[in-house]
C-alpha cells in the first residue's frame, strides 16, 4: 500500500495546528490520527470520528505549504 498521510492544517483550529502525520498503513495512520486528535484537540474516540478521521487521508507525503481547509460539518 502506498504512503498516506493527514495534516493537521487541512482543519479549522483555534490552535492552528502543523502537525502532519504519515503512514504506511492505514490501520497504523488512523491510530496515531486519532490519539493526537483525542490527546490535543479533545475530540472523543467515536467510531463516527474514526470514520471522518479516515476520510481525510491522502495518498503520498503532506505538502510543506499547508493545504486548504476543510469546511466543518453544519
Amino acid at each position: 500500500m502506498a504512503r498516506q498521510y493527514i495534516d493537521c492544517r487541512a482543519f479549522p483550529s483555534e490552535m492552528n495546528c502543523s502537525v502532519a502525520i504519515a503512514a504506511d498503513s492505514a490501520r497504523e495512520l488512523l491510530e496515531a490520527a486519532v490519539q493526537h486528535a483525542v490527546a490535543v484537540h479533545g475530540h472523543a474516540d467515536t467510531p463516527e470520528f474514526r470514520k471522518m478521521i479516515a476520510s481525510a487521508f491522502q495518498s503520498g507525503s503532506a505538502p510543506v505549504d499547508a493545504p486548504a481547509q476543510v469546511k466543518a460539518p453544519a
